[in-house]
């Protein structure tokens, strides 16, 4: 019996030991006074825009600078966006690598009429890629998929977050038209 227990207490140390190596996805110095929190949909266009548009000026001036870090959290709008969370998040030394890539190329793998065709359009871009992941292990992984849906339930219930992108600085849910010129003028004001 004592060596049942053993077992069961180890595997389920084991378990909890993979839901620690589940790391935020961040850009930026961990010790930057501005931490901006960016909730987001792999699926959704305004996201993409964000990462095309907005992202790269605030990396240059803010992120790249020391002031400010950036801290991409899940909140998938649906399936195929959840499928392609686990991906971005499966692989810790290369997940913002893989979110930039996903958001850069989105109509390359949002494609298809069922969730099974997404998914394949996402595991032939990944391949393409050439990131080397196990995408049914990955696309299965039940830590990495609470996780990204915890990230979810958090954003709507701490920030009431209903729609993506949703940007939070300093815990303040940003309220103005997410333009890089807003969100400049709302950022010197914390330096």
């Amino acid at each position: 019996m004592k060596k049942i227990l053993l077992l069961l207490f180890l595997f389920f140390n084991i378990l909890s030991i993979g839901n620690a190596e589940t790391k935020r996805i961040i850009s930026g110095k961990e010790s930057a006074k501005i931490t901006i929190i960016a909730y987001e949909s792999l699926t959704c266009s305004h996201c993409a825009n964000f990462h095309k548009d907005v992202y790269p000026k605030l990396k240059k001036e803010y992120i790249d600078t020391g002031l400010a870090k950036i801290e991409f959290r899940h909140f998938p709008l649906d399936i195929a966006a959840l499928n392609a969370s686990k991906i971005a998040q499966c692989k810790s030394e290369d997940s913002l690598r893989i979110l930039e890539s996903l958001y850069s190329n989105q109509q390359e793998w949002v494609r298809g009429s069922t969730v099974k065709d997404i998914n394949e359009n996402l595991k032939n871009f990944i391949k393409k890629e050439g990131y080397k992941i196990d995408f049914e292990k990955c696309i299965n992984d039940k830590n990495i998929e609470d996780y990204i849906l915890n990230d979810r339930i958090e954003g709507a219930k701490k920030f009431n977050i209903n729609a993506t992108p949703t940007i939070i600085i300093n815990n303040k849910k940003f309220e103005k038209s997410l333009n890089y010129k807003n969100l400049k003028k709302y950022l010197e004001k914390l330096i």
